[in-house]
């Protein structure tokens, strides 16, 4: 398997791996444009813009869009994150010419009808407000939010109803030229691909296109914040974050191995300790979540009003404690979870494009395999001790839901996770 880049003079990347013996191929448009790309009065157009993609185009309507790919037994979706927008399909070998033509016309051609606009306003306004009824959905947005205030990384994807329901045809356009150039453009395809073949048809498709003028990132600024909301629920939803690594920090390897040996399965400690000894929650687990210029750990669980402050209060005893011993064969076990998890991964197209397309964005260029698995392997645990006694020291941020009466604060949890 041989992984091949072309950059078009008008800055589009190209990036594709065959794989032999598969008959499929994923192909797909990585647009380096999220949520933290939008100006406060822009929140949630990206992802009404995702949504708007598959509404038509001045080729395709809506319709034609899902039967052309359907038609040939493919599929097609979409995303948007804080820092990309993907546009992909799946699709067998003899199929990914038009699995390329269709991501580039939804990419490039949308015609943003404004009835189409009124029914998509009202099916985001509908996802809105599943989010806000899934508490353990919700909590995740309110704690980003807490950590990041009025910043575009601390926003939600989706957006408040009320600037929703304010979205207009110019305000997509606006963000298209301000964002949807191919200097910001990755195209990824692995599986059943040629790549002259998929670099051919994107010339023919995108070479027309000229750069964006450069967009400045806000810079990430940690807080150290807390949102409690009270609801009649059965259960407290807890949610912790501690200011964690960017995705191109040198601990950032440490920091998720000592967050899958915290949190990150059935043997992990967190897991071990607060659901298998005491019986305290049905869900609990812990994850590192990293961005260009910063990261979070992530601590989540659910339990009762009765038994929130006694799981608040050993979760911190358990961060504390894995400063101090967490030993070889915890941080071996974690090692051997996430490279089992980076080759599994790798058996599928989708995955390697996705691979592909973020490592682009992030480092500009892709690591092998066997690169990443070294950085993994190459864990110690001096520097696992290391990273999680620095932890201990890091903002925190807290989101509670549900009946929070009985819980500690985050002030309560700082106090107790530095002593």
């Amino acid at each position: 398997m041989t992984i091949r880049l072309t950059t078009l003079p008008n800055g589009l990347r190209i990036v594709t791996e065959r794989m032999p013996g598969i008959a499929s191929a994923s192909v797909g448009i990585w647009v380096l444009a999220g949520g933290r790309h939008e100006a406060a009065d822009q929140n949630g157009i990206a992802h009404f813009l995702e949504h708007m993609a598959f509404k038509g185009t001045a080729r395709r309507t809506a319709l034609q869009i899902a039967e052309e790919i359907e038609d040939v037994g493919g599929y097609i979706n979409a995303y948007t994150s804080r820092e990309v927008t993907a546009y992909y399909a799946r699709v067998l070998e003899a199929d990914v010419p038009l699995g390329l033509d269709v991501i580039a016309d939804i990419v490039l051609n949308p015609v943003f009808d404004p009835k189409e606009i009124e029914v998509e306003r009202h099916v985001i306004l509908q996802e809105i407000g599943q989010a806000l009824d899934t508490p353990d959905d919700i909590i995740f947005d309110w704690l980003q939010e807490a950590a990041f205030p009025d910043q575009p990384i601390g926003r939600t994807i989706l957006g408040p109803a009320e600037k929703i329901e304010s979205f207009g045809r110019d305000d997509l356009t606006g963000f298209v030229a301000q964002h949807y150039g191919p200097d910001r453009m990755i195209l990824s395809a692995a599986g059943a691909v040629d790549h002259d073949r998929i670099v051919a048809d994107a010339e023919r498709l995108f070479g027309h296109l000229r750069p964006v003028p450069s967009h400045v990132t806000t810079p990430a600024f940690w807080h150290s914040r807390e949102r409690r909301e009270h609801k009649d629920l059965e259960q407290v939803h807890f949610a912790l974050g501690l200011a964690g690594p960017s995705v191109k920090a040198d601990d950032f390897y440490a920091a998720q191995v000592y967050t899958t040996a915290l949190g990150g399965g059935m043997s992990s400690r967190l897991f071990q300790k607060i659901r298998e000894e005491r019986g305290l929650c049905y869900s609990i687990y812990a994850q590192a979540g990293a961005y260009d210029d910063t990261g979070m750990i992530t601590i989540y669980a659910g339990t009762s009003a009765e038994e929130i402050a006694e799981l608040s209060t050993l979760t911190i005893d358990e961060l504390k404690r894995s400063a101090e011993d967490m030993t070889d064969a915890e941080i071996a076990r974690a090692r051997a979870q996430m490279k089992a998890g980076l080759l599994m991964g790798l058996e599928s197209p989708s995955s390697r494009a996705e691979r592909m397309a973020r490592s682009l964005a992030i480092w500009g260029r892709v690591p092998s395999v066997e690169e990443n698995a070294a950085r993994i392997e190459g864990v110690t645990r001096a520097g696992v001790l290391a990273f999680a006694e620095a932890l201990t020291q890091a903002k925190a941020s807290l989101a509670l839901y549900g009946p929070v009466g009985s819980a500690p604060t985050l002030g309560d949890l700082r106090e107790r996770l530095a002593a």
